[in-house]
């Protein structure tokens, strides 16, 4: 019989004594990289190697003969499938747990038939609740309301005017369907034309129909364990800015700061995740989550938003932060559940100490996409490490490092690679991420600094035209 883990305390030394392997599959090591600082035995198996082998705990098979995958379950099951990846965890021995952001049923399957223990809630059980409808319904349940809404179907601008009227939305309404990037299956409707826009789209499937609100969103991350739902620092979006992404309300980035939400605003949000992590307990799901709340700018209600069952692009924030530091970073209790290790916290406690801790943490990210409709073979591109911006207003590199966890001012950044050269620069390629202390954007925008950062980052690529561009498409980064 194990130990009981008696608090913070022994849950570290538990980490870093630990002789179990675990491994994060991905297309790259972006979402969970730092987390071996914490976790002895803890490796990144990667198709894109952003460090070109330097990184001792970053593994790629040399092997790639050319494969146009179509997402990131494609390639984790390739990784999965490879045999110098499976000789790679032969050598390592012991039982591997896997954990990854994307996968699906055949994953599951891979995972079952090498003997691979895959520590993430079942395919079926996160595609059920990531339905818009089901969040909003088991939300509901548990005591954290949606912005005001009401769950049917229409065939006709008529009964969208109708399903709208029978709960007092009024006529300015935001229509969403159960599944996909909320930035391409969100619609705006307000009159006939917009209906018949994307009455394509809407017919036929079950839908939210939301009132239109002025609103604020934030994200956050959570992890459910057996003592209660754990919730991390909230932090806002980048979206749209048609320097680092092609896709209008497309995310493309972080702040993390104290005034993301107020006093009031925070302690209401936390209760909310808190509320729905519970409910979802109760449907079987443990361990890690994202969650997205709204806050009513006329009113100062908060709503929950999306919830995304899985590791999102928000982890590189959520697990750098001060609660992180002065306990353990969040995702480590999704590993004491899937552990299946005997420990005891207070989460009350941790929830108000991380809480308390928000008031110190500034961080941001980039996540620098192609915007230009163009392809390129990529000659030369910036290294994964640090980078530094000088007087004059260049960005250089300073030397090769693991990963931003050692940043410690607003004038240097990591900056990870991932397409080198040899790849192709095209219409939506995930160049890279860059992360660092302060701000990204204000009310008005961009900051400066953060231009000066994607000006800099871009003028180290290096490319040339191609006389027949293959079709490509983007699949490194969703949050």
């Amino acid at each position: 019989m194990s130990q009981r883990l008696d608090g913070i305390a022994e849950i570290r030394t538990f980490f870093r004594t630990n002789t179990q392997p675990i491994y994060f599959f991905g297309p790259t090591a972006f979402n969970l990289l730092g987390i071996d600082r914490w976790v002895r035995n803890f490796q990144y198996v990667v198709y894109y190697d952003s460090w070109d082998g330097a990184h001792p705990r970053v593994f790629a098979p040399k092997n790639q003969p050319y494969v146009e995958f179509e997402s990131s379950e494609q390639i984790n099951n390739y990784l999965l499938r490879d045999p110098e990846v499976q000789a790679h965890l032969r050598k390592r021995g012991g039982t591997p747990m896997i954990v990854m952001v994307f996968f699906d049923a055949e994953t599951e399957e891979i995972c079952q038939e090498l003997g691979y223990r895959l520590i993430m809630p079942s395919d079926e059980l996160r595609r059920r609740l990531d339905s818009k409808i089901v969040t909003t319904q088991l939300g509901n349940e548990a005591g954290a309301p949606s912005v005001p809404n009401v769950l049917g179907t229409a065939s006709s601008w008529k009964q969208l005017k109708e399903l709208a009227a029978s709960s007092d939305l009024g006529r300015d309404l935001v229509v969403q369907t159960p599944y996909g990037d909320s930035g391409k299956t969100t619609f705006f409707i307000a009159a006939k034309k917009d209906w018949e826009k994307y009455a394509d789209d809407i017919v036929g499937e079950q839908l939210k129909v939301m009132k239109r609100i002025d609103n604020k969103a934030a994200a956050v991350e959570a992890c459910i364990t057996r003592h209660g739902t754990i919730v991390g620092p909230f932090m806002t979006d980048l979206t749209g800015y048609p320097e680092l992404t092609p896709y209008k309300g497309g995310w493309c980035g972080n702040d993390l700061f104290p005034e993301a939400l107020t006093a009031e605003q925070r302690g209401t949000a936390i209760d909310h995740v808190r509320r729905l992590g519970d409910r979802l307990a109760a449907e079987g799901y443990k361990g890690f989550l994202e969650i997205d709340v709204l806050v009513d700018l006329a009113t100062d209600e908060v709503y929950l938003g999306e919830l995304n069952p899985r590791i999102s692009g928000a982890s590189s924030m959520t697990n750098v932060t001060a609660g992180a530091y002065a306990d353990v970073p969040l995702f480590l209790f999704h590993l004491l559940e899937f552990m299946e290790a005997d420990y005891v916290v207070d989460v009350a406690e941790i929830n108000e100490r991380w809480r308390e801790l928000a008031a110190v943490d500034v961080w941001a990210q980039l996540i620098m996409k192609e915007p230009t409709d163009r392809v390129e073979r990529i000659l030369a591109a910036p290294r994964t490490g640090t980078w530094q911006l000088d007087e004059d207003g260049g960005l250089a590199f300073a030397g090769v490092s693991n990963d931003w966890h050692d940043v410690t001012h607003e004038d240097e950044a990591f900056f990870l690679r991932v397409y080198a050269p040899g790849d192709f620069r095209f219409k939506g390629a995930d160049l890279g991420i860059l992360v660092t202390k302060g701000r990204m954007q204000t009310a008005d925008g961009l900051t400066r600094r953060s231009r000066r950062y994607i000006d800099g980052i871009r003028a180290h690529y290096v490319s040339e035209p191609l006389p027949e561009p293959p079709s490509l498409m983007p699949i490194a980064y969703v949050k």
